[in-house]
């Protein structure tokens, strides 16, 4: 009888502490697992591209998908502009990505550059999301009352592949929240510090 009691209790301890580990690590964990494990809910081709921006920052524009430039990795510097021969391109680390010809380049305020994908290309945008939601008990809205239950990542990630061979990849990161009787919110959320672009990798 002793022995049982004593293994209920262990068990009670390890259960409580995995809990408190998966609400206060909760996201760390879920990042982990995201490095080798993610969920893809949605692909398809690109069919057009947009940047609304001056130079630095600003808005890339992915079929009607608005990704921001504004907040990107420590690590990471880029510039989105027209090349000599009027194309759209991407600049970061000393290369350059050719997204396509120019289509569109009048905005009343700032700049709008467009293109599409020449032919030839594989551009494509996918949508994944976490293997590991956390659950987030202390989050409270004051203001409305009304908060999220759980929380887990959405990634946004770029494939492009040129005739010529070269490759460029873009990886986007937030949190989506998920409300009690609604489900999974259909938008996204930042994080100061862990959310925006958090990947670009381009290959000749």
């Amino acid at each position: 009888m002793r022995r049982i009691l004593i293994l209920l209790v262990t068990l009670a301890v390890s259960a409580a502490a995995l809990a408190a580990l998966w609400i206060f690590r909760g996201r760390e964990i879920s990042s982990f697992i995201d490095r080798y494990w993610t969920v893809e809910t949605r692909s398809g081709s690109i069919q057009s591209i947009a940047y609304e921006g001056n130079g630095t920052g600003g808005i890339l524009i992915v079929n009607n998908l608005s990704l921001s430039l504004n907040e990107v990795g420590p690590r990471l510097a880029l510039s989105v502009g027209s090349t000599k021969d009027n194309q759209l391109a991407l600049a970061s680390s000393g290369k350059v990505f050719p997204f396509g010809p120019l289509t569109s380049t009048s905005e009343n305020t700032g700049e709008r550059l467009g293109t599409v994908p020449p032919l030839g290309d594989q551009a494509f945008l996918a949508i994944r999301h976490s293997v590991l939601s956390w659950p987030t008990p202390f989050d409270l809205n004051f203001m409305t009352g009304h908060s999220p239950s759980w929380k887990r990542h959405i990634y946004y990630e770029i494939r492009w592949k040129k005739s010529s061979g070269a490759n460029l990849e873009m990886l986007w990161r937030y949190e989506q929240f998920l409300y009690p009787g609604n489900g999974w919110a259909s938008g996204f959320m930042t994080r100061q510090g862990s959310t925006g672009l958090i990947r670009i990798e381009m290959k000749d």
